[in-house]
């Protein structure tokens, strides 16, 4: 291979490429994790590169499980590149081409998801603008994850007639202003396609825009229940649609749920993670354990990713685009010889579906203000633990228990597991520690969500998170009173309603890092005196608050103390936080821990 690589990644194979660059599945040599890496080609002009920050911006910001993960933004004089998350599953677009129909209940599933990431997006006022199935990964747990923004631009700014013509919103044909309306028509056409197998409207350029300005909306290609929802999401004026994703996510909850039932969407991720399981040996990390499965790849499959990048560097379907014919007894193989290896990351195989975990890596997210690449790092680390399921309900009243991924996690060395301690899963690489006597539930809406472990009266450990404005300021002012973002909150929603005891904040070595510890009241019957109730909470430079509460005994303050530090530990995996910090701030989380009992 020719051409500029980042260093410190060793290229495994190209994923997609096209007029203005090209996405390669890649390794991080010191912990061997995988990650994509979307390159820029070398006479890429200026624009092309503020296009490519503004995306890293973009994925830095944002906290969704439903949304790849930027790592690092990389430039010099010689290209620039962005390194992201390698999200293991098919693209929509190969899994509509293979399967075709998906049915009314996955697709909504995928709809949910889609509208959940680009939700994500519109509360950091930024328009996708070319949402499509290509941009879609469905991984083997059959939740979705929008992996593009190539194009995306923030809200209120006046836009060019950019977009895939398949799924463009009638404004979006001339000059416009970017408003997220346009993300829910497109959104829409796609939930269409999954429905019925076809796209809304076809024919060339010119067809699709007279189709998409004047054509009727094609209601009647999906089940008629289904049909004011089709009308809305597609209505010609943007003024009649939804006015964001988030919106749009409350209306498909409540007509699922009067259609299909409180458990249609448990249901339609299993459609989903059946459908994607069976094409694994597409997975772009089916080849990482399968050496083999890359020399067969399909030549449709590496025809269509090379087509999608050609549009936009196609991240997505480069995500989607690995080997075409991984047998299962060489994956079977692979995944035992790898497992007894020290490779660095965990595996598990489930028929030709391969679940590859996230590794230990640490390198430096993208942010506007400090826009240098930093070095990279990994964290020594001491105990391994078991990893369990946690089971969620979501806003449907459906319960699912998604897979935990790997089958153990190894723990920072600043994290002292108590015998009776576990580790649950919380997706997108998050672990929260607790007890493991008394099992896990979580709730999942469109705006917030939560996990518990254990019960008030004895242990309780529970992290939430806010996805309204108005929470999430209610948060910040509550626990960073004095931060820029604080008084933002106050001059738009008035002062502070909640508040805590004894709050400390806490410095951590890294400035886009802010960390707080406090004591709360709890609002059920709490353990016997003495008990403690502390909440460690942290915020990077998005300005969202990321909150742990632990209610124990003063007792088993070592349990406190294990799921804190960890905690903030997996917040620092994107900083240069060295370990004389990370060891200073456990031993002021363990003292503050034992000073709260009341």
């Amino acid at each position: 291979m020719s051409g500029w690589r980042v260093e410190g990644y060793t290229e495994v194979r190209e994923l997609g490429a096209g007029a203005q660059g090209r996405v390669v599945l890649a390794r991080h040599e010191p912990s061997g994790t995988p990650v994509a890496i979307k390159y820029l080609n070398a006479s890429a002009s200026e624009a092309e590169r503020e296009r490519l920050r503004h995306e890293a911006r973009m994925l830095g910001r944002a906290e969704s499980p439903h949304v790849a993960r930027l790592f690092h933004l990389v430039e010099g004089p010689d290209g620039a590149a962005i390194i992201m998350e390698a999200v293991d599953g098919v693209s929509l677009k190969e899994l509509l081409a293979r399967r075709g129909a998906l049915g009314p209940e996955a697709s909504l599933s995928v709809l949910k998801g889609s509208l959940l990431g680009l939700a994500a997006a519109h509360a950091l006022g930024v328009v996708h603008r070319d949402y499509k199935p290509a941009n879609v990964v469905v991984p083997a747990d059959g939740r979705s994850r929008l992996v593009d923004f190539g194009i995306a631009t923030p809200a209120g700014r006046e836009a060019g007639g950019a977009g895939t013509p398949y799924y463009m919103a009638p404004e979006q044909w001339d000059r416009h202003i970017a408003t997220p309306a346009s993300d829910v028509y497109a959104a829409t056409c796609v939930f269409v396609e999954c429905v019925s197998g076809h796209r809304p409207f076809g024919g060339n350029r010119a067809e699709l825009m007279r189709a998409h300005l004047t054509g009727p909306v094609p209601v009647e290609t999906v089940p008629e229940p289904l049909r004011p929802l089709v009308a809305r999401g597609m209505a010609k004026d943007p003024a009649d649609r939804p006015p964001g994703a988030a919106a749009f996510v409350d209306d498909l909850e409540r007509t699922a749920r009067e259609v299909y039932g409180p458990d249609w969407e448990s249901r339609g991720i299993r459609a989903l993670a059946a459908s994607a399981v069976a094409l694994a040996a597409l997975f772009p990390l089916a080849a990482w354990v399968v050496p083999g499965a890359a020399s067969a790849a399909g030549t449709a499959a590496a025809q269509g990713a090379a087509h999608a990048a050609g549009q936009a560097a196609g991240h997505a379907a480069g995500q989607a685009a690995a080997g075409h014919a991984a047998g299962k007894v060489g994956v079977a193989s692979a995944i035992k010889a790898f497992l007894g290896s020290a490779g660095g990351i965990a595996t598990a195989a489930a028929g030709t579906a391969v679940v590859v975990g996230a590794g230990a890596i640490a390198v430096q997210q993208f942010t506007g203000d400090d826009p240098a690449p930093r070095p990279t790092s990994t964290r020594p680390v001491a105990a391994v633990a078991a990893v369990r399921g946690c089971p969620t309900t979501d806003a449907g009243g459906g319960k699912t228990t998604p897979s935990p991924g790997p089958a153990q996690v190894r723990l920072p060395e600043q994290v002292k597991l108590p015998k009776d301690a576990a580790v649950y899963a919380l997706g997108q690489g998050r672990y929260l520690i607790g007890p493991a006597s008394t099992g896990c539930s979580g709730s999942m809406g469109a705006n917030a969500g939560y996990t518990t472990i254990g019960d008030s009266k004895t242990l309780r450990i529970t992290q939430n998170w806010q996805g309204s404005v108005g929470n999430i300021a209610d948060q910040v002012c509550k626990y960073f009173p004095d931060s820029p973002e604080a008084a933002k909150a106050k001059r738009n929603f008035g002062p502070c309603t909640s508040a805590v005891h004894d709050r400390q904040d806490v410095p951590t070595g890294e400035p886009a890092l802010r960390l707080a510890l406090a004591t709360e009241q709890p609002t059920e019957l709490p353990p016997p005196s003495p008990y403690m109730m502390v909440t460690l909470v942290t915020m990077g430079s998005n300005g969202l608050p990321s909150p742990v509460t632990c209610l124990a005994p003063a007792a088993r303050a070592d349990m406190c103390d294990a799921a804190l530090t960890h905690w903030f530990v997996q917040a620092t995996t994107d900083t240069k936080i060295a370990k004389p910090d990370l060891d200073r701030v456990a031993a002021r989380i363990a003292a503050y821990v034992r000073t709260a009992a009341k």
